[in-house]
């Protein structure tokens, strides 16, 4: 029998365990193909981001976790517009893109307010955007598809890729603080 909290607990793992590994898959794709290494060494994002040999940068996906949490324990009382309704995808990553992306409360890279206020040129924040709106993208549909269509198999996918990437993430930081 599935309590409130059992059903909160299968929400919360499906919406941290996409999370995190939709942000991994895209940041390592991105990271390559806007060589992110030379962006973040020069210019202005050389003072704002960490060189990609921290150790903070390495521990990064696993501490994705607590990202992923936040979006759950924020989107629980609104699940039923985003999973039960006609595009609720869509619904969910418009409200991703607006309020993660475009309008947040902070100066953000690739926000409006990073835009202004920041001395990042406009071009190296819309450098970033693809990434965000394609991970916010697949995020969403993920969320939706997995409530849409429930098997086993996905949850033994995302242990199995989170576990990975946890374990990955350690070693990176283990091995960049020695």
């Amino acid at each position: 029998m599935n309590t409130k909290a059992d059903t909160f607990r299968i929400f919360l793992w499906r919406i941290t365990s996409i999370h995190v590994v939709t942000y991994f898959i895209f940041g390592i794709i991105t990271m390559n193909t806007f060589n992110y290494e030379h962006v973040f060494t020069t210019g202005n994002l050389s003072s704002f981001m960490k060189p990609l040999d921290s150790p903070w940068v390495a521990l990064g996906p696993s501490l994705q976790i607590l990202r992923g949490f936040i979006f759950a324990i924020v989107l629980w009382p609104f699940r039923s517009i985003f999973l039960h309704e006609k595009n609720g995808w869509f619904k969910l990553w418009l409200l991703f893109i607006g309020l993660s992306i475009l309008a947040t409360f902070g100066p953000a890279i690739g926000s409006i307010d990073g835009m202004i206020y920041t001395t990042i040129p406009i071009s190296q924040q819309i450098l970033f955007l693809p990434e965000l709106i394609t991970q916010s993208f697949l995020l969403s549909f993920f969320i939706f598809y997995w409530y849409l269509k429930p098997k086993k198999v996905y949850k033994i996918i995302s242990i199995t890729l989170v576990s990975l990437i946890i374990l990955m993430s350690i070693a990176g930081y283990i091995s960049l603080n020695n």
